[in-house]
């Protein structure tokens, strides 16, 4: 019986270090997504990062925030909608989408992010425009 109670304190202590473990790790990746904003495009090409090459639809461009003299070309993020960019009813899908960064939006770019019109309406009615969004390197 004694060494059953032994057991079961071994098992109920590594329990208690695994949900610790796992609890940080999840503030760990909560911590690391960035804020902005997303808007959506419509023309491709010809792009900053791969001229005329086609790099399908699952794409966006970086506003000055992250384009880093290019340093972000052919980098993906993941990007998650948290809510429309102004007041209005809640544009947001579950889910995110993952996309490659394949452009530099100009200066005055209106988001963060400026997302194929595929991207964007996987994760946002195209209605709104303009969303705040969860970003994260992948």
């Amino acid at each position: 019986m004694e060494r059953l109670i032994v057991r079961n304190r071994e098992t109920g202590i590594e329990m208690k270090a695994f949900l610790i473990i796992s609890m940080a790790m999840s503030l760990i990746s909560v911590a690391f997504a960035a804020t902005g904003t997303a808007t959506y495009y419509t023309t491709y090409v010809p792009s900053a990062c791969n001229g005329y090459q086609n790099d399908g639809d699952m794409i966006a461009a970086a506003s000055n925030v992250l384009w880093n003299n290019g340093a972000v070309c052919n980098k993906y993020y993941r990007i998650t909608c948290t809510g429309l960019a102004y007041q209005g009813a809640n544009p947001c899908k579950s889910g995110s989408v993952v996309v490659k960064i394949v452009d530099h939006c100009p200066t005055g770019c209106a988001g963060t992010i400026d997302l194929s019109e595929q991207a964007f309406a996987k994760i946002a009615n195209t209605a709104a425009g303009k969303i705040n969004i969860q970003y994260t390197p992948v």
